[in-house]
């Protein structure tokens, strides 16, 4: 088994959807439906780890700060594959940041989806920033509207 999954960074990055201060709509509308089934009791949730949008082969610093990883499946199942090591599992587990995030998955995809319709100029800018960044990535992102 070979680790895949490394622990978060130390702040969630700039643009993610689980921090209070990144714009509304930066993210597609799907990548937010998916913070929702976090909140889920355990057996009902995803069996993935949420990783960070800047594809770093880091867990999400929101998720693992937003959601009790005490009761993370994703977790759990990524430790027994060995996705995640122990240790690492265990700093996931323990993650604690100072930046302001949603209480929960849903108030994130709530605020995330707000100005769907109308995305702000931040918005826009981030998306541009987030563009730019993945352009030589395994995982670009297509035109922001």
């Amino acid at each position: 088994m070979t680790q895949t999954i490394h622990p978060p960074a130390p702040r969630p990055c700039a643009s993610c959807p689980y921090r209070r201060d990144v714009p509304s709509d930066v993210w597609h509308p799907d990548e937010y439906a998916k913070l929702t089934d976090y909140d889920e009791p355990t057996p009902f949730q995803p069996t993935g780890v949420f990783l960070c949008h800047q594809v770093n082969g880091r867990a999400c610093a929101g998720w693992a700060g937003c959601h009790d990883m005490t009761h993370s499946l994703a977790l759990r199942l990524a430790i027994s594959t060995g996705d995640i090591t122990p240790d690492d599992g265990d700093e996931i587990n323990a993650y604690t940041t100072d930046v302001e995030l949603f209480a929960s998955g849903r108030e994130a995809a709530e605020h995330g989806m707000r100005d769907v319709e109308h995305p702000t100029p931040d918005a826009v800018s981030a998306l541009h920033k987030i563009k730019r960044r993945r352009a030589t990535t395994d995982h670009p992102i297509g035109d922001p509207s």
